[in-house]
């Protein structure tokens, strides 16, 4: 199975400057736990995330005056749709984050997550594990 099966392709994208506030309120209204960034001025493309916006919370920062720039990963893996689900999973687990935004010519064109590949893993193992018993 191939990350073009599993991804989102509706991808929560946001500015360096929204608020974190912000940044969180659109992401539950969407009930993602990842935005992507864009700054075609700044560091082009990057990822902020639910832990990303925690961390913040947790030392304290207040999240209508801290700016998703500040807290935004920008040397992020990208995958592409063509990618298994295997790469994506390994690139995932060797980076230790839980997303990966999918690039096709350049261009973001979704996101997958851990959640996704375990959600097409999951039925694939029962099926096998029924055709085996």
């Amino acid at each position: 199975m191939l990350v073009r099966d599993a991804m989102s392709t509706l991808v929560l994208t946001i500015g360096p400057a929204h608020t974190l506030r912000q940044a969180a309120a659109l992401m539950s209204a969407r009930r993602v736990g990842a935005a992507v960034v864009l700054d075609p001025d700044g560091t082009g493309i990057g990822i902020l995330t639910e832990r990303d916006v925690l961390n913040s919370l947790g030392l304290g920062q207040d999240p209508d005056t801290e700016h998703a720039y500040a807290h935004t990963t920008t040397d992020v893996v990208f995958a592409t749709p063509a990618w298994t689900l295997e790469e994506a999973a390994v690139a995932m687990t060797d980076g230790g984050f839980r997303h990966l935004i999918v690039l096709d010519r350049g261009e973001p064109t979704g996101i997958v997550s851990v959640r996704d590949i375990i959600r097409c893993w999951a039925p694939q193992r029962a099926r096998a594990e029924h055709v085996s018993a």
